[in-house]
Protein backbone atom coordinates (compact mmCIF):
# COMPACT_ATOMS: atom_id res chain seq x y z
CA UNK A 1 0.00 0.00 0.00
CA UNK A 2 5.94 5.86 -0.42
CA UNK A 3 4.77 9.45 -0.52
CA UNK A 4 5.24 13.21 1.09
CA UNK A 5 3.51 17.61 1.48
CA UNK A 6 4.14 21.29 1.85
CA UNK A 7 7.31 21.61 -0.21
CA UNK A 8 7.88 17.95 0.65
CA UNK A 9 10.63 16.12 -1.23
CA UNK A 10 8.60 13.11 -2.28
CA UNK A 11 7.19 14.76 -5.36
CA UNK A 12 10.66 15.92 -6.36
CA UNK A 13 12.78 12.96 -5.32
CA UNK A 14 12.08 9.59 -3.78
CA UNK A 15 15.63 9.30 -2.51
CA UNK A 16 16.36 12.78 -1.21
CA UNK A 17 19.06 15.16 -2.35
CA UNK A 18 22.40 13.79 -3.42
CA UNK A 19 25.06 14.49 -0.85
CA UNK A 20 27.87 16.64 -2.21
CA UNK A 21 28.92 18.68 0.83
CA UNK A 22 29.89 17.91 4.42
CA UNK A 23 27.58 15.24 5.83
CA UNK A 24 25.32 16.26 8.69
CA UNK A 25 24.22 12.72 9.53
CA UNK A 26 24.23 12.30 13.30
CA UNK A 27 24.12 16.05 14.02
CA UNK A 28 21.40 17.14 16.44
CA UNK A 29 19.28 20.31 16.48
CA UNK A 30 16.71 21.64 18.91
CA UNK A 31 13.76 22.66 16.73
CA UNK A 32 10.18 23.86 16.87
CA UNK A 33 8.07 21.49 14.80
CA UNK A 34 5.74 22.95 12.19
CA UNK A 35 2.97 21.41 10.07
CA UNK A 36 2.60 17.82 8.97
CA UNK A 37 4.08 16.91 5.59
CA UNK A 38 3.03 14.27 3.08
CA UNK A 39 5.02 11.17 3.95
CA UNK A 40 4.72 10.57 7.69
CA UNK A 41 6.85 13.42 8.96
CA UNK A 42 6.60 17.09 9.96
CA UNK A 43 8.43 20.22 8.84
CA UNK A 44 11.02 22.11 10.89
CA UNK A 45 14.09 24.23 10.21
CA UNK A 46 17.60 24.17 11.55
CA UNK A 47 19.14 27.28 13.09
CA UNK A 48 20.86 27.78 9.71
CA UNK A 49 17.48 27.75 7.95
CA UNK A 50 17.67 24.35 6.26
CA UNK A 51 14.37 22.51 5.94
CA UNK A 52 14.04 19.40 8.08
CA UNK A 53 11.56 16.58 7.48
CA UNK A 54 11.29 15.07 10.94
CA UNK A 55 9.76 11.68 11.78
CA UNK A 56 8.45 10.56 15.18
CA UNK A 57 7.15 14.01 16.07
CA UNK A 58 3.91 16.01 15.89
CA UNK A 59 3.06 19.60 14.94
CA UNK A 60 3.75 22.12 17.71
CA UNK A 61 6.30 20.02 19.58
CA UNK A 62 9.78 21.11 20.60
CA UNK A 63 12.23 18.26 19.98
CA UNK A 64 15.84 17.29 19.53
CA UNK A 65 16.10 16.18 15.90
CA UNK A 66 18.95 13.94 14.79
CA UNK A 67 19.86 14.12 11.10
CA UNK A 68 19.51 10.81 9.23
CA UNK A 69 20.10 12.01 5.67
CA UNK A 70 21.65 15.10 4.09
CA UNK A 71 24.59 17.49 4.16
CA UNK A 72 25.29 21.21 4.34
CA UNK A 73 24.51 21.66 0.64
CA UNK A 74 21.27 19.63 0.65
CA UNK A 75 18.04 21.39 -0.22
CA UNK A 76 16.40 19.53 2.65
CA UNK A 77 17.44 17.21 5.47
CA UNK A 78 15.75 14.16 6.98
CA UNK A 79 15.75 13.61 10.72
CA UNK A 80 14.29 11.65 13.63
CA UNK A 81 12.96 13.25 16.80
CA UNK A 82 15.12 11.50 19.42
CA UNK A 83 14.12 13.62 22.45
CA UNK A 84 10.73 15.22 23.03
CA UNK A 85 11.18 18.44 25.02
CA UNK A 86 7.62 19.78 24.78
CA UNK A 87 5.12 17.08 23.70
CA UNK A 88 1.87 17.64 21.84
CA UNK A 89 -1.41 16.87 23.61
CA UNK A 90 -1.98 14.38 20.80
CA UNK A 91 1.11 12.36 21.70
CA UNK A 92 0.84 8.89 23.23
CA UNK A 93 3.46 6.31 24.04
CA UNK A 94 3.85 4.11 20.97
CA UNK A 95 2.17 0.77 21.77
CA UNK A 96 4.52 -1.11 19.46
CA UNK A 97 8.00 -1.83 20.87
CA UNK A 98 9.46 -1.68 17.35
CA UNK A 99 8.23 1.85 16.61
CA UNK A 100 10.65 4.72 17.03
CA UNK A 101 13.86 6.24 15.67
CA UNK A 102 16.10 3.69 13.97
CA UNK A 103 13.54 0.90 14.30
CA UNK A 104 10.82 -0.53 12.04
CA UNK A 105 9.81 1.82 9.23
CA UNK A 106 6.33 0.39 8.69
CA UNK A 107 4.27 2.70 10.91
CA UNK A 108 4.53 6.49 10.91
CA UNK A 109 2.05 7.57 13.59
CA UNK A 110 2.22 5.03 16.44
CA UNK A 111 2.99 7.99 18.72
CA UNK A 112 -0.25 9.85 17.85
CA UNK A 113 -3.79 9.34 19.13
CA UNK A 114 -6.04 7.68 16.51
CA UNK A 115 -8.15 10.82 16.11
CA UNK A 116 -5.02 12.90 15.69
CA UNK A 117 -3.73 10.53 13.00
CA UNK A 118 -6.90 11.09 10.98
CA UNK A 119 -6.68 14.86 11.45
CA UNK A 120 -3.08 14.83 10.23
CA UNK A 121 -4.08 12.87 7.15
CA UNK A 122 -6.90 15.32 6.54
CA UNK A 123 -4.46 18.22 6.74
CA UNK A 124 -2.22 16.53 4.17
CA UNK A 125 -5.14 15.96 1.78
CA UNK A 126 -6.29 19.57 2.15
CA UNK A 127 -2.78 20.91 1.56
CA UNK A 128 -2.25 18.76 -1.54
CA UNK A 129 -5.63 19.74 -2.99
CA UNK A 130 -4.86 23.42 -2.50
CA UNK A 131 -1.27 23.34 -3.71
CA UNK A 132 -1.62 21.00 -6.69
CA UNK A 133 -5.25 21.46 -7.77
CA UNK A 134 -6.13 24.90 -6.39
CA UNK A 135 -9.12 23.41 -4.55
CA UNK A 136 -10.40 24.16 -1.07
CA UNK A 137 -12.17 21.34 0.77
CA UNK A 138 -15.48 23.09 0.07
CA UNK A 139 -14.73 23.26 -3.65
CA UNK A 140 -13.93 19.54 -3.57
CA UNK A 141 -17.22 18.72 -1.85
CA UNK A 142 -15.33 17.39 1.17
CA UNK A 143 -16.13 18.05 4.82
CA UNK A 144 -12.47 17.68 5.80
CA UNK A 145 -12.86 14.45 7.76
CA UNK A 146 -11.04 11.16 7.32
CA UNK A 147 -13.38 8.35 8.28
CA UNK A 148 -12.14 5.34 10.26
CA UNK A 149 -12.89 1.92 8.85
CA UNK A 150 -15.63 -0.10 10.46
CA UNK A 151 -14.31 -1.86 13.57
CA UNK A 152 -11.18 0.29 13.90
CA UNK A 153 -12.44 2.38 16.83
CA UNK A 154 -10.87 0.48 19.74
CA UNK A 155 -10.29 1.07 23.46
CA UNK A 156 -7.36 3.27 24.43
CA UNK A 157 -4.01 1.55 23.88
CA UNK A 158 -5.33 -1.05 21.42
CA UNK A 159 -4.16 -1.04 17.82
CA UNK A 160 -6.27 -2.15 14.83
CA UNK A 161 -4.96 -5.47 13.51
CA UNK A 162 -5.82 -4.73 9.91
CA UNK A 163 -2.95 -5.68 7.65
CA UNK A 164 -3.99 -8.85 5.80
CA UNK A 165 -0.75 -8.90 3.79
CA UNK A 166 2.64 -8.55 5.44
CA UNK A 167 5.98 -8.91 3.67
CA UNK A 168 8.65 -9.94 6.13
CA UNK A 169 12.28 -9.28 5.32
CA UNK A 170 14.77 -11.92 6.47
CA UNK A 171 18.03 -10.94 8.14
CA UNK A 172 21.39 -12.69 7.82
CA UNK A 173 20.50 -15.00 10.73
CA UNK A 174 17.26 -16.21 9.15
CA UNK A 175 15.04 -14.11 11.43
CA UNK A 176 11.85 -12.52 10.11
CA UNK A 177 11.45 -8.80 10.55
CA UNK A 178 10.53 -5.55 8.84
CA UNK A 179 12.67 -2.99 7.05
CA UNK A 180 13.88 0.09 8.84
CA UNK A 181 12.79 3.44 7.38
CA UNK A 182 14.48 4.15 4.01
CA UNK A 183 16.88 1.27 4.61
CA UNK A 184 17.57 -2.31 3.61
CA UNK A 185 18.42 -3.12 7.24
CA UNK A 186 16.03 -5.52 8.96
CA UNK A 187 14.44 -5.00 12.38
CA UNK A 188 13.70 -8.54 13.66
CA UNK A 189 10.31 -8.73 15.36
CA UNK A 190 8.34 -11.19 17.44
CA UNK A 191 4.95 -9.77 16.50
CA UNK A 192 3.55 -7.05 14.22
CA UNK A 193 0.70 -5.30 16.01
CA UNK A 194 -1.08 -4.17 12.84
CA UNK A 195 -0.94 -7.64 11.22
CA UNK A 196 -4.36 -9.25 10.86
CA UNK A 197 -5.05 -12.25 13.12
CA UNK A 198 -4.89 -14.62 10.15
CA UNK A 199 -1.32 -13.47 9.48
CA UNK A 200 -0.20 -13.53 13.11
CA UNK A 201 -1.59 -17.04 13.60
CA UNK A 202 0.83 -18.42 11.01
CA UNK A 203 3.77 -17.90 13.36
CA UNK A 204 6.12 -16.55 10.68
CA UNK A 205 8.24 -14.72 13.26
CA UNK A 206 9.00 -17.90 15.20
CA UNK A 207 10.54 -19.82 12.30
CA UNK A 208 14.08 -19.97 10.91
CA UNK A 209 14.04 -18.65 7.33
CA UNK A 210 17.73 -19.11 6.49
CA UNK A 211 18.25 -18.83 2.73
CA UNK A 212 15.16 -16.68 2.18
CA UNK A 213 15.25 -13.00 1.20
CA UNK A 214 11.62 -12.39 2.12
CA UNK A 215 8.44 -14.16 3.21
CA UNK A 216 5.08 -12.62 2.37
CA UNK A 217 2.07 -13.75 4.39
CA UNK A 218 -1.48 -13.32 3.09
CA UNK A 219 -4.77 -14.05 4.81
CA UNK A 220 -8.06 -13.69 2.95
CA UNK A 221 -11.02 -11.87 4.48
CA UNK A 222 -13.62 -13.66 2.39
CA UNK A 223 -12.49 -17.20 3.22
CA UNK A 224 -10.10 -19.17 5.42
CA UNK A 225 -7.45 -19.14 2.69
CA UNK A 226 -3.89 -18.36 3.76
CA UNK A 227 -0.81 -18.12 1.63
CA UNK A 228 2.92 -17.55 2.00
CA UNK A 229 5.14 -16.43 -0.86
CA UNK A 230 8.82 -17.24 -0.46
CA UNK A 231 11.58 -15.31 -2.19
CA UNK A 232 14.82 -17.34 -1.92
CA UNK A 233 18.26 -15.79 -1.99
CA UNK A 234 20.19 -16.70 -5.16
CA UNK A 235 20.97 -20.41 -5.18
CA UNK A 236 19.09 -21.17 -1.94
CA UNK A 237 16.76 -24.15 -1.59
CA UNK A 238 13.22 -23.83 -0.31
CA UNK A 239 12.72 -24.83 3.32
CA UNK A 240 10.08 -27.27 4.44
CA UNK A 241 7.29 -24.90 5.42
CA UNK A 242 5.55 -26.01 8.60
CA UNK A 243 3.45 -23.20 10.08
CA UNK A 244 0.86 -23.03 12.83
CA UNK A 245 -2.11 -23.02 10.43
CA UNK A 246 -2.82 -24.67 7.05
CA UNK A 247 -1.33 -22.56 4.30
CA UNK A 248 -0.59 -22.63 0.57
CA UNK A 249 3.02 -22.02 -0.44
CA UNK A 250 4.28 -20.17 -3.51
CA UNK A 251 7.77 -19.14 -4.51
CA UNK A 252 9.28 -16.30 -6.54
CA UNK A 253 11.50 -17.50 -9.38
CA UNK A 254 14.89 -15.78 -9.16
CA UNK A 255 15.31 -15.91 -12.94
CA UNK A 256 12.12 -14.28 -14.20
CA UNK A 257 10.45 -12.96 -11.03
CA UNK A 258 7.41 -15.10 -11.72
CA UNK A 259 5.44 -16.61 -8.84
CA UNK A 260 4.98 -20.38 -8.92
CA UNK A 261 2.84 -22.67 -6.79
CA UNK A 262 4.70 -25.12 -4.52
CA UNK A 263 1.67 -26.68 -2.87
CA UNK A 264 -1.91 -25.75 -2.09
CA UNK A 265 -3.97 -23.22 -4.03
CA UNK A 266 -2.29 -20.65 -6.21
CA UNK A 267 -4.88 -18.07 -5.15
CA UNK A 268 -6.93 -16.82 -2.22
CA UNK A 269 -10.66 -16.17 -2.27
CA UNK A 270 -11.83 -12.72 -1.23
CA UNK A 271 -15.36 -11.46 -0.74
CA UNK A 272 -16.88 -8.05 -1.50
CA UNK A 273 -20.26 -6.68 -2.57
CA UNK A 274 -21.78 -10.18 -2.26
CA UNK A 275 -19.37 -11.62 -4.80
CA UNK A 276 -16.36 -13.92 -4.43
CA UNK A 277 -13.12 -12.89 -6.10
CA UNK A 278 -10.16 -15.12 -6.87
CA UNK A 279 -6.86 -13.32 -6.32
CA UNK A 280 -3.91 -15.29 -7.62
CA UNK A 281 -0.17 -15.36 -7.02
CA UNK A 282 -0.06 -12.53 -4.52
CA UNK A 283 -2.06 -10.25 -6.82
CA UNK A 284 -3.45 -6.91 -5.67
CA UNK A 285 -6.35 -6.77 -3.24
CA UNK A 286 -7.06 -4.04 -0.72
CA UNK A 287 -5.10 -4.77 2.47
CA UNK A 288 -7.60 -3.63 5.10
CA UNK A 289 -10.36 -6.24 5.61
CA UNK A 290 -13.07 -3.56 5.30
CA UNK A 291 -11.48 -1.70 2.39
CA UNK A 292 -13.04 -3.48 -0.58
CA UNK A 293 -16.62 -3.10 0.65
CA UNK A 294 -15.99 0.45 1.87
CA UNK A 295 -14.65 1.55 -1.51
CA UNK A 296 -17.33 -0.27 -3.53
CA UNK A 297 -20.03 1.47 -1.50
CA UNK A 298 -18.41 4.87 -1.96
CA UNK A 299 -17.94 4.36 -5.71
CA UNK A 300 -21.47 3.02 -6.32
CA UNK A 301 -23.04 5.80 -4.22
CA UNK A 302 -21.11 8.33 -6.27
CA UNK A 303 -21.68 6.85 -9.73
CA UNK A 304 -25.31 5.77 -9.26
CA UNK A 305 -25.26 3.28 -12.19
CA UNK A 306 -28.39 3.07 -14.32
CA UNK A 307 -29.80 0.35 -16.52
CA UNK A 308 -28.14 0.23 -19.95
CA UNK A 309 -25.09 2.30 -18.90
CA UNK A 310 -21.79 1.88 -20.72
CA UNK A 311 -18.94 1.96 -18.17
CA UNK A 312 -15.16 1.76 -18.03
CA UNK A 313 -13.19 0.24 -15.15
CA UNK A 314 -9.56 1.27 -15.58
CA UNK A 315 -6.64 -0.35 -13.73
CA UNK A 316 -9.32 -2.87 -12.83
CA UNK A 317 -7.22 -5.50 -11.02
CA UNK A 318 -9.22 -8.67 -10.45
CA UNK A 319 -12.48 -6.92 -11.35
CA UNK A 320 -13.81 -5.50 -8.08
CA UNK A 321 -15.51 -2.39 -9.51
CA UNK A 322 -16.31 -3.97 -12.87
CA UNK A 323 -18.23 -6.67 -11.01
CA UNK A 324 -20.10 -4.15 -8.89
CA UNK A 325 -21.11 -2.05 -11.88
CA UNK A 326 -21.89 -5.12 -13.99
CA UNK A 327 -24.47 -6.26 -11.44
CA UNK A 328 -26.25 -2.90 -11.58
CA UNK A 329 -26.55 -1.95 -15.26
CA UNK A 330 -28.96 -4.58 -16.54
CA UNK A 331 -28.74 -6.94 -19.50
CA UNK A 332 -28.17 -4.20 -22.09
CA UNK A 333 -25.44 -2.35 -20.23
CA UNK A 334 -21.75 -3.00 -20.75
CA UNK A 335 -18.49 -2.70 -18.81
CA UNK A 336 -14.98 -2.70 -20.23
CA UNK A 337 -12.17 -3.32 -17.76
CA UNK A 338 -8.49 -2.69 -18.58
CA UNK A 339 -5.64 -4.12 -16.52
CA UNK A 340 -1.91 -4.49 -17.21
CA UNK A 341 -1.23 -7.50 -14.94
CA UNK A 342 -1.55 -10.75 -16.89
CA UNK A 343 -2.53 -12.89 -13.88
CA UNK A 344 -4.96 -10.24 -12.66
CA UNK A 345 -6.66 -10.26 -16.06
CA UNK A 346 -7.00 -14.05 -15.88
CA UNK A 347 -8.52 -13.72 -12.42
CA UNK A 348 -10.86 -10.91 -13.47
CA UNK A 349 -12.17 -12.93 -16.40
CA UNK A 350 -12.72 -15.89 -14.09
CA UNK A 351 -14.38 -13.77 -11.41
CA UNK A 352 -16.78 -12.09 -13.84
CA UNK A 353 -17.54 -14.97 -16.19
CA UNK A 354 -21.18 -14.96 -15.11
CA UNK A 355 -21.58 -11.37 -16.32
CA UNK A 356 -21.78 -11.51 -20.12
CA UNK A 357 -21.90 -7.72 -20.26
CA UNK A 358 -18.42 -7.37 -18.75
CA UNK A 359 -15.25 -7.62 -20.88
CA UNK A 360 -11.66 -7.43 -19.62
CA UNK A 361 -8.74 -6.30 -21.82
CA UNK A 362 -5.07 -6.92 -21.02
CA UNK A 363 -2.62 -4.04 -21.36
CA UNK A 364 -1.72 -0.56 -20.19
CA UNK A 365 -4.61 1.88 -20.04
CA UNK A 366 -2.85 4.56 -22.09
CA UNK A 367 -2.20 2.04 -24.86
CA UNK A 368 -5.37 -0.07 -24.86
CA UNK A 369 -8.03 2.61 -24.39
CA UNK A 370 -7.26 4.50 -27.63
CA UNK A 371 -7.38 1.22 -29.58
CA UNK A 372 -10.88 0.32 -28.38
CA UNK A 373 -12.51 2.92 -30.59
CA UNK A 374 -14.71 4.02 -27.70
CA UNK A 375 -15.65 7.67 -28.15
CA UNK A 376 -18.22 8.03 -25.39
CA UNK A 377 -19.42 6.31 -22.22
CA UNK A 378 -21.70 6.95 -19.25
CA UNK A 379 -19.51 6.07 -16.28
CA UNK A 380 -15.81 5.72 -15.53
CA UNK A 381 -14.06 4.34 -12.48
CA UNK A 382 -10.27 4.47 -12.25
CA UNK A 383 -8.04 3.17 -9.49
CA UNK A 384 -4.55 3.98 -10.80
CA UNK A 385 -1.22 3.07 -9.19
CA UNK A 386 0.39 5.46 -6.73
CA UNK A 387 1.79 7.71 -9.48
CA UNK A 388 -1.72 8.51 -10.74
CA UNK A 389 -3.26 8.36 -14.21
CA UNK A 390 -1.31 11.25 -15.74
CA UNK A 391 -2.20 14.14 -18.03
CA UNK A 392 -2.64 12.27 -21.31
CA UNK A 393 -4.88 9.56 -19.89
CA UNK A 394 -7.00 12.12 -18.03
CA UNK A 395 -7.33 14.19 -21.21
CA UNK A 396 -8.58 11.11 -23.08
CA UNK A 397 -11.07 10.25 -20.33
CA UNK A 398 -12.40 13.80 -20.14
CA UNK A 399 -13.16 13.61 -23.86
CA UNK A 400 -15.51 10.64 -23.44
CA UNK A 401 -18.27 12.74 -21.90
CA UNK A 402 -19.02 10.46 -18.94
CA UNK A 403 -21.91 11.47 -16.70
CA UNK A 404 -19.90 10.59 -13.61
CA UNK A 405 -16.29 9.60 -12.95
CA UNK A 406 -15.09 7.87 -9.76
CA UNK A 407 -11.40 8.30 -8.98
CA UNK A 408 -10.04 5.96 -6.27
CA UNK A 409 -6.69 7.20 -4.99
CA UNK A 410 -4.11 5.90 -2.54
CA UNK A 411 -1.96 9.03 -2.87
CA UNK A 412 -3.43 12.52 -2.31
CA UNK A 413 -0.68 14.22 -4.30
CA UNK A 414 -1.33 12.13 -7.43
CA UNK A 415 -5.07 12.62 -6.93
CA UNK A 416 -4.71 16.40 -6.72
CA UNK A 417 -2.54 16.55 -9.85
CA UNK A 418 -5.03 14.48 -11.83
CA UNK A 419 -7.99 16.53 -10.53
CA UNK A 420 -6.28 19.61 -11.95
CA UNK A 421 -6.00 17.85 -15.32
CA UNK A 422 -9.67 16.86 -15.18
CA UNK A 423 -10.58 20.50 -14.54
CA UNK A 424 -8.68 21.45 -17.70
CA UNK A 425 -10.81 18.82 -19.47
CA UNK A 426 -14.08 20.31 -18.27
CA UNK A 427 -14.78 18.28 -15.12
CA UNK A 428 -15.32 19.40 -11.54
CA UNK A 429 -15.25 17.49 -8.28
CA UNK A 430 -18.72 16.79 -7.01
CA UNK A 431 -17.76 15.03 -3.77
CA UNK A 432 -14.64 13.69 -2.10
CA UNK A 433 -14.47 11.19 0.73
CA UNK A 434 -11.41 10.05 2.64
CA UNK A 435 -10.99 6.78 4.53
CA UNK A 436 -8.36 5.73 7.06
CA UNK A 437 -7.73 2.28 5.63
CA UNK A 438 -4.07 2.23 6.78
CA UNK A 439 -4.12 3.06 10.53
CA UNK A 440 -0.77 3.92 12.15
CA UNK A 441 0.74 4.78 8.76
CA UNK A 442 0.61 8.02 6.75
CA UNK A 443 -1.32 6.39 3.91
CA UNK A 444 -4.94 7.29 3.22
CA UNK A 445 -7.50 6.30 0.59
CA UNK A 446 -9.72 8.83 -1.20
CA UNK A 447 -12.71 8.53 -3.53
CA UNK A 448 -13.45 11.59 -5.67
CA UNK A 449 -16.62 11.78 -7.76
CA UNK A 450 -16.43 14.06 -10.78
CA UNK A 451 -19.05 15.38 -13.20
CA UNK A 452 -19.01 17.76 -16.18
CA UNK A 453 -18.49 21.31 -14.95
CA UNK A 454 -21.14 22.59 -17.35
CA UNK A 455 -23.76 20.61 -15.43
CA UNK A 456 -23.53 22.99 -12.50
CA UNK A 457 -23.00 26.13 -14.55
Amino acid sequence: MQNESTSSPAEDSQTGDSQTGDSLIGEEYEVEVGPVAHGGHCIARTSEGQVLFVRHTLPGEKVIARITDGDKDSRFLRADAVTIIEPSKDRVEAPCPYAGPGKCGGCDWQHAKPGAQRRLKGEVIAEQLQRLAGLTPEEAGWDGTVMPAEGDKLPKGEVPAWRTRVQYAIDENGRAGLRKHRSHDVEPIEHCMIAAPGVSELGIEKRDWTGMASVEAITATGSNDRQVILTPKPGARLPLVELDKPVSVLRVDERDGGIHRVHGRGFVRERADDRTYRVGSGGFWQVHPQAANTLVRAVMQGLLPRKNDMALDLYCGVGLFAGAIGQRIGEKGAVLGIESGKRAVEDARHNLQDLDRVRIEHGKVDQILPRTGITECDLIVLDPPRAGAGKQTVKHLAGLGARRIAYVACDPAALARDLAYFREGGYKVRTLRAFDLFPMTHHVECVAILEPAAKGA
